[in-house]
Order: C-alpha cells, then structure tokens, then sequence
C-alpha cells in the first residue's frame, strides 16, 4: 500500500503532516512523493482564507481525477478544511472518502484501514470521520521532516484566542495552548542532531507563549533554554504580536547571537478605527511605539509585517494613513491580503463591507509601494557583505542560493551568489553583495565557514 501526501497552508500546518508522516510509515505504510503512483492520497488543507479554501478544493478535484482514471483507491481530506467543514465535505466532493479534524491527526492509520477494507469486490471504500476535540489532541510528536536537512520549524503553542474579528482560526484550531519548555527543548536538541543549522520558532502567537502554562510571556526563557541546550547557529522567530513584546524578548534579540536579529510582527493596519473593528490589541501609537523601540534598542533588526486591505468599514482616509505608514516605516519585508469575508467570523456580518475591485486596487497599490521601498533597501546592501546559507546550486543559471539573517524560509527573498568552490547545501558562507534584484540580491563568496 502507497500512500501520497500533499500538504498546503502554512509552516504550522506543515507541521501536521510530519507527524502523520511519522505514523503512516511507523505503521508499515510506503510513503511515494509520486501521487500517480499512491493507492491512498492524504490531504492536509488549509481554511484561512477564500483562496486558501479554493487551493484545497482545488487540488481534491486534482486528485480525484487519478480515482476516476487511474489506480487511486481513497482520498483522505485533514487539516483546517476538514476543521472547519467536516461532513459538509462528503455531501459537497462525494470523491473524499476519509475527513479528519485537526484534533483526528493521530487517527490517520485508523482512517487507512478503514478506507482500504472493502466489504466485497466492487463495493465502494467505506467512508470514515473523525472529528475529535481540537483541545484535546497531544501537541507534538515524532515526526519526518519535510523541510530541507539543514532547517526545521518547532511550534510551540497551539491554537489562538485573540479573536481578530475577521480570523476564522479560534473557531478551527482551538484555545491557546503551550507545549512545556522541557519537551520544546528536547525536540530541538534532537534537531540538532538530526543536522539543523536554523530553527524557527512558530505558533499563531508565538509571543503570548508560557501565559496558560507559567502565567507570564515566556518566549524569552525559551529562546534561552534553547540556546543553552543546543547549539544551532540561527534561531528564528515568526508570528510575534506588537502588544506582547516583553523588555525580556527585545534583550534576546539585541543580546543573543545565535537569535538572528529578524522579528515577524504582522499589524494588519495602523488605522485606529480599523484596528477596532478588527478587535486588534494596541493602537496606532502602540504600535509605534513598539517600532522605535526595536529600532532603537536591536541596530539592523529585521522586521516583517502583513496587513489585510478592504476590512469592512475601511474608507479612502484609512488606506490612505495605511500607504503613509509604509512609506514613513520602510518595511525590510512586508505582504498584503484582501480581506477575505469568512463566515462564522464577527466581520463577516459587518456593515460596509467593501468592493472586491476596490479592495484589489489597494491592494496592487499597497504592493508597489512595498516593492519600491524593497528595490530601494536592497541597493543600499550593494557593497556589503553578509552572511547566507546555503541552500542548493541551481544549474539552468550556473548560480547558488540561500537565505541571508534577514530572510525567513519560504517567504522571504533569496541571495544568488557564484563560488568557484563546490558549496553543500547547509553550510555557511560569506557573500559580497554586488546586485540588487528587487526582493533578492546577487553577489560572490568571499569566505567559507
């Protein structure tokens, strides 16, 4: 028996897949990156956001096609669509033969062997649902990596409770929940060993970690912990909010070496009454407030943000303070959505909901201004010379690539560099930058370390 994975969404989701990894093969399963090849596919979706439901559809429909043409037995549908929609999910792709909700990951194998009995020859795969407690399910796990040897993500909480009143995630993946710092600390001494050179730290709030465990923020004394138990080069951190940055978090940052001077804090806006409609904690001089200060505090700090153009309510003069803001800010790194109306949200039922062509005018406008204020940024580092990892060579261009401390995997941009000497993927180099590339840089090796 073969069993295909496909896994959309973020790195948390991502996560998900690992550990279901872990116990399909644990179980004796043959896993193939081929899906033409599978007996079993199993789809790990993501429900954030309209085009991320469309993505998951998307690609059941994909596979489903390998059922009715090809040699595919079941499809098994995970993750926060599953969450969200359970058996909505049988009535609407009759194809789907398994749905398990994000606290049914451990009952992967269970859904396998349901799907693969059949009664007799020519009946159709017995259907299977499981849709479990999101609270309740174990954080953590064994699991099989699927990022590259040399990096790994380690979430650390789950789950969320801030309530943005436009955010569907409370409703699908639960409370806020902690994993203890001694089972965190294990894991990523176990990474190590497993060769990890950066680890990122992830969660739907990594900053209000350790509150329901140790009633304080506790990133800060995970990050130590970490540091003093490993001794992975690059630790990273996503996911932070503005009005959760402790004295103590900003000191690691500054402080902490082996902690790349890079903090991911989506706003989504800095108007004050948008900010209030969306059930933000903090105000624009919060907001503010928190930039200077780890300007101020960490020279050459990194900063990633997202915002959500076309909330409800947002008018000419609210987008307008929001384009200022970039252009006062300059943003190293900075990504922008539509606001998606998702149901069983409080925005979903708000008055002024905005025009679609309105919102993907802002939107497009949003985005190049960001990436002037990138193209402008990046000449600014022609001359000097950072600090990258290594991530493959790529032989249609004859170049190398990775990531510099100001790139984060996946989202970020990358550094072309050319090496007369064959670099591994995972190691470390020096690169002299001698171009700009709009979101990426190119350069040569100056040093290896």
């Amino acid at each position: 028996m073969k069993i295909g994975f496909v896994s959309l969404g973020c790195p948390k989701n991502q996560l998900d897949t690992e550990v279901m990894l872990h116990e399909v093969v644990s179980a004796g399963y043959e896993v193939t990156p081929d899906e033409t090849k599978a007996d079993i596919v199993i789809i790990n979706t993501c429900a954030f956001i309209e085009s991320a439901k469309k993505e998951a559809i998307d690609n059941i429909l994909d596979v489903a096609w390998l059922k009715k043409h090809r040699s595919l037995k079941a499809i098994i549908v995970t993750g926060c669509l599953a969450e969200r929609y359970g058996e909505e999910i049988f009535k609407e792709l009759p194809e789907v033969d398994a749905v398990l909700g994000v606290g049914s990951i451990h009952k992967i194998v269970d859904a396998i062997r349901a799907v693969s009995a059949k009664k007799k020859r020519g009946e159709q795969v017995k259907k299977f649902f499981a849709h479990d407690d999101r609270n309740a399910v174990a954080l953590g796990g064994d699991r099989v990596l699927t990022t590259p040897d040399y990096a790994a993500y380690l979430k650390i909480a789950e789950g969320c409770d801030n309530r943005c009143t436009y955010c569907a995630i409370p409703n699908i993946r639960g409370r806020f929940r902690s994993r203890p710092m001694e089972e965190l600390v294990a894991e990523a001494q176990d990474l190590e060993r497993l060769g990890v050179k950066e680890l990122t730290l992830i969660a739907q709030d990594t900053t209000r970690y350790g509150q329901d465990l140790y009633g304080k923020y506790a990133l800060a004394e995970l990050i130590q912990k970490i540091t003093a138990a490993t001794n992975i080069p690059w630790l990273r951190i996503l996911y932070c909010y503005p009005d959760k940055i402790t004295d103590e978090l900003i000191a690691e940052l500054k402080n902490n070496p082996r902690l790349v001077k890079y903090i991911d804090l989506p706003l989504q806006h800095i108007s004050n009454p948008v900010l209030r409609r969306m059930n933000r904690r903090g105000d624009a001089a919060l907001i503010r407030e928190v930039l200077a200060k780890l300007r101020r505090e960490v020279p050459g700090v990194v900063i990633r943000t997202t915002f959500i153009v076309g909330f409800p309510g947002e008018s000419e003069e609210d987008f307008e303070e929001l384009c200022a803001f970039l252009d006062e800010q300059k943003f190293d790194h900075a990504g922008a959505f539509a606001y998606s109306r998702e149901e069983d949200t409080p925005a979903y039922d708000f008055p002024d909901q905005i025009d679609e062509q309105i919102k993907q005018d802002r939107l497009d406008i949003l985005m190049r201004k960001q990436g002037e204020i990138n193209e402008a940024l990046n000449r600014e580092k022609v001359g000097k010379t950072v600090r990258v990892l290594c991530e493959d060579y790529d032989p249609a261009v004859e170049v190398y690539y990775g990531r510099s401390e100001a790139d984060a995997p996946e989202i970020d941009g990358k550094v072309f560099f050319r090496s007369k000497q064959k670099i591994a993927p995972g190691t470390f180099v020096s690169v002299k930058v001698t171009e700009a590339l709009d979101y990426d840089l190119s350069g040569d090796v100056v040093a290896l370390e």
